[in-house]
């Protein structure tokens, strides 16, 4: 058994580590979150860490590290008995928000928990830049000089790299019209980091946000391997049916629905095979956002370990 154990650990450093993210947990606590990913051979997992409070929408408020009373001393021991590690802690506001009680209160709780991680010694952080939706491009980068700065900075002496996931946080009219994310494309990748040149802010790279976009998800695998810090693994289906009724300015969930990994359209074989010769060696995260297995905590099992299975052969 022991030698098992050793085999294992030594494949757990030379491959991608597999985990997923755990807000499709809402419901379970801290340890309940880590014994599932224990039981079912995942290796890592994103934990949210959201204030504790009323969600403003689906896969946020959570809170399965609450980073205002953490007991770094017991989580460390936890997952040390357990065999699991968090890949990043996640929180996913909008830290470019145009009112600016709500701006000032996304970013003090994000460098909380930037202090967080570096306290248990996680690597990174995943959040948004944000947006601030009734502004054009131009105006949003000068609020990402203004404000992000300082957050880069908190995240610099506390040893912990931030990963900006490229979601447009655009699917309803809520968001109308722009989202409330500015990092979505390459080319404004290329100014936030050209802006901010610093080794502690990159991706949490998400490949499904591209598929309804219509662009080429392996492209960033390319030219920004050296961005790569953590890596959500989530499909995306686009209905051509729907699309031609509704054209691309419709809102996006209108033409497209977000899947779990191998029911939509992402090419994994050849997601890997760029991720692989990018250099990264990391977490590979399941985040969970299919509908058609959300029903249940049962459904929700089977989604993660046919996910799991599904993702291993390409590991």
């Amino acid at each position: 058994m022991l030698g098992k154990n050793i085999v294992y650990n030594i494949k757990r450093l030379l491959m991608f580590q597999l985990g997923f993210v755990s807000a499709i947990l809402a419901d379970k606590c801290f340890e309940e979150v880590i014994d599932f990913a224990a039981s079912n051979q995942f290796a890592c997992i994103e934990l949210m860490c959201w204030p504790k409070g009323i969600a403003e929408r689906r896969y946020a408020g959570i809170t399965h590290i609450d980073v205002d009373a953490l007991d770094a001393d017991y989580t460390r021991r936890y997952l040390k008995e357990k065999n699991v590690s968090i890949s990043a802690l996640g929180y996913y506001p909008n830290p470019l928000d145009a009112d600016e009680e709500k701006r000032t209160f996304y970013i003090n709780h994000l460098k909380k928990v930037i202090s967080a991680a570096g306290l248990l010694k996680i690597p990174v952080v995943n959040t948004f830049i944000g947006r601030s939706q009734h502004q054009n491009l131009e105006q949003n980068i000068a609020l990402f000089k203004k404000y992000w700065p300082p957050i880069i900075e908190h995240a610099r002496k506390n040893n912990v790299k931030i990963g900006i996931e490229n979601c447009p946080m655009f699917f309803t009219a809520d968001e109308w019209p722009n989202g409330k994310n500015i990092a979505i494309s390459p080319a404004i990748w290329q100014q936030l980091f050209t802006i901010a040149d610093s080794d502690f802010i990159g991706l949490n790279y998400d490949p499904s946000h591209f598929i309804w976009q219509q662009m080429d998800y392996l492209l960033p695998l390319k030219e920004f391997g050296h961005k790569l810090f953590h890596i959500h693994l989530k499909d995306a289906k686009v209905y051509p049916e729907k699309l031609n009724q509704v054209g691309i300015m419709a809102t996006p969930l209108e033409y497209h629905s977000p899947k779990l990994p191998g029911y939509g359209d992402i090419n994994w074989a050849a997601f890997f095979a760029a991720l692989k010769k990018s250099g990264y060696k990391g977490p590979v995260v399941i985040e969970f956002e299919d509908k058609e297995f959300e029903t249940s905590i049962e459904l929700v099992t089977k989604g993660l370990i046919e996910t799991r299975d599904y993702i291993k052969q390409f590991l």
